[in-house]
This record gives structure tokens, sequence and C-alpha cells, in this order.
């Protein structure tokens, strides 16, 4: 059967009509709604290789400071993990006095991190929803600063430290990333898209001031978004070792700060290094695998609209 739509001039084919019924149109998509692909033997290989290449510098962390210096430098090192491991934590934990270090980063990671979290929202949301003149002017000038080198800023912001009476203590790591442009641009283009105009016009209309409108309606929006943003900024916060190297000293270092006394000499310990190295991964691992469900809830969040 043949029919001619009215808006083109080439004859449309339908699909044979089964005994006693309509036609049928023809079908352009084999899956449907809410359907998954199924992997074949080659994505279960390739999702192997990237797993393994993953945890393979961790794994041989672990080797390496479960062994002594010359296992580690052999020409042919060791495969399976040995029975120093103990010993050389404790000797990293001594050296480099791990257990100050670790509270530092904590407190300076955790710090920065809710700081973020809250100043980051709040600009998000002010440049998304809120009409004010130069929004984009202001938006245009946080994402330059993106473009600035970190290390232009190492000398006037050293010496503005100093100037407050911070040199050495940890309230020069925190204060200067308070804030990041990337967290203010992250929680921009979330909201935008997450959160209607409709549902806050409801709010104002039942009487709710601003401070009541971020509390009960951006807040619980932007949750999702706001875990994977806590989540870069503390990795990023505890792994940081530039600018805590210059700001801090030994009496008072973090994590990486402490870790680079233990290579600072001219023949490292390597074993005693990958020790100090395996107890400043273990925070993070124990920091993904509490939140790490919700992290990637938050990441996929949004990616499918249905």
């Amino acid at each position: 059967m043949t029919l001619t739509s009215p808006t083109h001039t080439a004859p449309v084919k339908l699909a044979p009509a089964p005994k006693g019924g309509a036609p049928q149109r023809p079908r352009r998509f084999r899956m449907g709604a809410g359907q998954q692909m199924k992997g074949g033997p080659f994505a279960y290989i390739a999702l192997a290789v990237v797993g393994f290449g993953s945890l393979l510098p961790l794994y041989w962390t672990l080797v390496a400071a479960s062994r002594t210096q010359d296992e580690v430098l052999a020409s042919t090192p060791p495969f399976l993990p040995g029975g120093k491991l103990l010993e050389n934590v404790q000797t990293a934990w001594e050296q480099a006095n791990l257990g100050k270090a670790i509270l530092n980063s904590f407190i300076v990671s955790s710090s920065i991190t809710l700081a973020t979290l809250f100043f980051c929202t709040l600009a998000g949301y002010a440049f998304a929803k809120m009409r004010f003149r130069g929004r984009g002017w202001l938006m245009t000038a946080v994402i330059a600063t993106l473009t600035i080198p970190p290390q232009l800023s190492v000398v006037p912001l050293f010496m503005m430290m100093s100037g407050l009476g911070w040199g050495g203590q940890l309230e020069s790591v925190i204060f200067p990333t308070l804030v990041s442009a990337f967290g203010v641009f992250f929680m921009r283009q979330y909201l935008i898209e997450a959160l209607p105009y409709e549902l806050i016009e409801a709010a104002k209309i039942d009487g709710a001031n601003n401070l009541r409108i971020v509390v009960s309606v951006v807040l619980p929006v932007a949750r999702p978004a706001m875990m994977v943003l806590g989540m870069l900024t503390f990795v990023q916060a505890w792994n940081d070792f530039f600018w805590p190297y210059l700001a801090l000293n030994q009496q008072n270092p973090t994590l990486q700060v402490a870790l680079g006394q233990l290579s600072a000499s001219y023949t490292p310990d390597q074993s005693i290094v990958m020790a100090g190295a395996l107890i400043s991964t273990l925070p993070l691992l124990v920091v993904f695998v509490v939140f790490g469900k919700k992290i990637v809830g938050g990441i996929m969040s949004g990616a499918v609209k249905g």
C-alpha cells in the first residue's frame, strides 16, 4: 500500500498491515526507551585493561612499601608484597612526623572544601538565576581567572600572608583557596538546567525571602553537584604541594610537605617513601568508599532526561 504525504512529493511506504488491522509505521530504532546495550567481549577486555592499569600504581606502592631498599632497586623487582610493611610505615611515621601532618591536611582540606561548597553554590545560584547589572561581565572575569597560572600570584600572595602574620600557619594555606573560579562556573552551569524559575517563583509567592529560598530550594537541588565538587576540592586540597611547601615550614607541615621531607635526602630510602605515599593515599580511598555511590550518582544526575 502506498500513500502520498501532503508535505513531501516522494511516496511514503508503510509496513504491511497485519490481518484485520491498520498499517504500521516503519520502525527506525530497534532499542526502546530505557534499554541498555549489552557489552561484547571487546568491551570487557577494554574495561579489564583500564582497571588493571589504574590499580597497578597503587599495587606497586604496596609492594615497594613492604620491601627493603635493595629489593625495590634490584634488577628484577619483586611482584608480591613482603613482610616489612609495618616496619616501614612506623619508620616513615617517625621520620616525617606524619601524625601532625595528617591532622593538618585534614583541617586544611575540610576547611577548603566546606568553604568552597558554600561560596561557590551561592555565587553559582546568583549567576544562574538572579538578574543584576554587570552579571555577564563579572562571570567573564571569573572565567578569565582560570587562564592565569598560579605561579604568577606566588610572590604577592606570600607577601600578603607575611603581612598578615600568617607565615608558616595553616591560615596561609586555607584562606587563599576558600573559593574557586571552577567551582563557581561548575555550580552555575548545573543550576541553570537543574533549577527551574517556576520553583523559585513559587517559593516567593509563599513568602520566602532569599535566604529561605537558598536553604529550602537551592541547596536540595544542588546537592548532587555539591557532592561532586566537594570530592574534587577535597582531593585537590589533600594532594596540593606547591603552595603549602612555600607557605608552611617543617614544624607545621601538611602531609604532602612531610612526604617531601622523606625524599629530600641525598639517597632517600624508596621503601620508606612508598610507605609514606601509601599512608597519604588511604584517606582518599576511605572517602571514595564511603561516599562513592553518592558521588557517582551526582556525576550521572541529569545525564539522562526522562
